[in-house]
């Protein structure tokens, strides 16, 4: 029960019944109060500014002030008492009155009780400041009852030098303020009467307005519920009772469509749920209106980005929808062309037909061929190239082993020299071989990773120490001359690699180093710590690699100058082999490079820094 009054109270406090009420009554009390606060304000200004003039001196009390204080003489402060008297002995407000000359000295006062004050300096500021200044100063002082003092200068002349004395007047303001505080009183207790008239106006005038809104309300609820068999009662032929009639019609409409409604949501719903692909339903228009979530993930986009849209704006397509779907022959799409994440998608489309063979739209299911299309152009490549690089040096052999068959094996000056290219031949092929294999059985899993921990700064050491030696006996062969510079850290960096593959990848970085830098180059070798990872660079000043090639270096047999890289015995092969060394140790392998300045290729590993108990002591 409890429950209930609450819930009741709740809908009363946001009904718009209660909410015009409330609104109606605050309208009422704005007005009143922003009137009221004007009235009030101009109330108390003017009765401030006739208080203020009922208490200024007349001129001439402040001409006689003034003629006494210019003459100064021994009847002065006599005279000026006696006008003080008889001026303050004509009004009522005025409390106190005291005269001073322009040296701040009390010269008569009002009271008789402050007749000990004449002769000594005045200590009021207000009073300092108009003898001073010969301008005129106004206060109310709100301490111990409701007062205005009013200081006027006496002067001789005009100028502040002329000031002679002045005039100190307080009076009280207590009357005047207790008329502002009645009038006060009675103007909230007028605008309390006047906001509860309001309210109840305002409730009788919300109750006949909500009345027939309330009703719609209820008939809405029920056709939610499906319940289309009640009508809103019209009580007039206003605004509301139209709206009324709108509503009464818009349920019949309703009831009828319902049916036809539920029989398309039946038929896309069961359209919908066999379909695993992406699937998008057009209008007869070619306008999307239907479109599922396998879709908008190939297509990258939203639900309210394709809705309403004709399909093939949607599918990037050029042709119109109409002829899109008129021919319903299957289109392959490619989407994200320049990214590495492309997706392929196969399109077919087929129309939805009522019983009379009326078309009232049509069913687009995209099905994903990214995978089949890449694994078939993958294979397609892989061919491609292995008979390629495989034919090169056959064609070679076998040319040459015919020129030695045909006799040439007798000529002592060519036979050696024929052999020594089929040996050479011979064993690129066998290279070539013994790299497919390891690419193999690392896109197969079964190649081997043997991890210890290592210390990278010895390790690469150890490394460049051996191809010292081979720029030595480069030199003495009269070979290319180079350079090798290290920049290595300075404290021991510990890594868990498989040192016999890590020595493949940065053997097969340093000698295409060397392969590419010109004669007298430099070949910089530099190791580094970051913050989770050990970055080994290697710089060359060869040609550089053109920035469209940066991306394909790693592919499979991908060369950027097939005819220089293939006159130097590579296979096109060993920066893939590097790269997939490098992944199966959860590391990263690139390069960056500028057109006639040189490459720079970068391995980075991960790294954790040891602690201190990390470290043991060998026995």
């Amino acid at each position: 029960m409890i429950k209930k009054i609450k819930n009741k109270l709740k809908h009363s406090f946001i009904s718009i019944n209660t909410t015009l009420a409330v609104v109606f009554m605050l309208m009422i009390i704005a007005t009143i109060e922003v009137i009221g606060a004007y009235f009030t304000r101009q109330l108390e200004q003017n009765s401030i500014d006739n208080f203020q003039s009922s208490i200024q001196v007349p001129p001439i009390v402040t001409n006689q002030l003034t003629d006494q204080l210019t003459h100064d003489g021994k009847r002065t402060n006599y005279n000026l008492n006696r006008i003080v008297s008889d001026y303050n002995n004509g009004t009522n407000t005025i409390s106190e009155i005291i005269v001073v000359d322009n040296k701040d000295i009390i010269r008569a006062v009002s009271s008789l009780n402050d007749k000990g004050r004449i002769g000594q300096r005045v200590n009021n500021i207000t009073v300092k400041q108009v003898t001073s200044t010969g301008q005129q100063a106004t206060k109310i002082i709100n301490n111990n009852g409701d007062y205005m003092i009013q200081v006027t200068p006496l002067n001789s002349g005009t100028g502040s030098a002329n000031t002679v004395g002045a005039i100190y007047v307080r009076a009280s303001m207590q009357g005047v303020f207790n008329n502002l505080r009645n009038i006060s009183v009675m103007f909230l207790v007028t605008s309390l009467v006047a906001a509860v008239l309001g309210a109840v106006l305002s409730l009788v005038v919300s109750h006949a307005i909500t009345r027939p809104i309330e009703e719609m309300q209820g008939q809405a609820l029920s056709i939610a519920d499906g319940d289309y068999s009640s009508q809103v009662k019209i009580y007039s032929n206003d605004e509301l009772g139209k709206l009324g009639q709108a509503f009464n019609t818009l349920s019949v409409r309703i009831e009828r469509s319902q049916e036809e409604s539920e029989s398309e949501q039946r038929r896309l719903d069961s359209v919908l749920s066999h379909m695993s692909d992406g699937v998008l339903a057009t209008d007869r228009h070619g306008n999307v209106n239907v479109v599922n979530q396998m879709a908008l993930d190939f297509l990258g986009t939203v639900k309210s980005a394709v809705l309403n849209k004709p399909i093939a704006e949607v599918l990037g397509l050029k042709e119109s929808s109409q002829d899109l779907l008129s021919s319903q022959k299957g289109i392959v799409l490619t989407l994200n062309k320049n990214s590495r994440d492309e997706v392929i998608l196969h399109a077919s489309f087929s129309l939805i037909k009522r019983v009379t063979g009326f078309v009232s739209g049509s069913v687009c299911v995209l099905h994903d061929i990214t995978e089949q299309q890449k694994n078939e152009n993958s294979q397609k490549q892989f061919v491609s190239n292995v008979s390629h690089e495989l034919r090169t040096p056959l064609t070679s052999m076998h040319a040459y082993i015919e020129t030695l068959n045909e006799g040439a094996w007798k000529d002592p000056n060519v036979a050696p020299e024929f052999l020594e290219v089929t040996q050479e031949e011979t064993e690129r092929m066998i290279r070539m071989i013994n790299d497919l294999l390891s690419l193999s059985r690392m896109d197969r899993g079964v190649s081997k990773i043997d991890f210890e921990w290592v210390n990278l700064n010895d390790f690469v050491t150890h490394i460049l120490d051996r191809f010292d030696m081979i720029v030595k006996n480069d030199e003495k062969q009269g070979k290319k001359k180079y350079t090798i510079r290290r920049k290595l850290s300075p404290q021991a960096l510990w890594v868990e690699i498989d040192t016999d593959k890590m020595i493949q990848v940065i053997d097969n970085i340093m000698n295409n180093a060397i392969k590419y830098s010109p004669d007298g180059g430099v070949i910089t070798v530099k190791l580094e710590q970051e913050q989770r990872s050990v970055v080994l660079s290697i710089a060359d000043q060869g040609l550089g690699i053109p920035h469209e090639d940066l991306n394909k270096i790693f592919d499979r047999f991908y060369r950027v100058d097939k005819a220089r890289s293939r006159a130097q015995g590579g296979t096109g092969l060993g920066l893939a082999i590097a790269k997939e060394i490098v992944t199966a140790h959860h590391g990263k392998i690139w390069a960056s490079s500028k057109e006639g300045k040189g490459s720079v290729f970068y391995i980075s590993l991960p790294y954790e820094p040891m602690s201190e108990e990390d470290d043991w002591d060998e026995v």
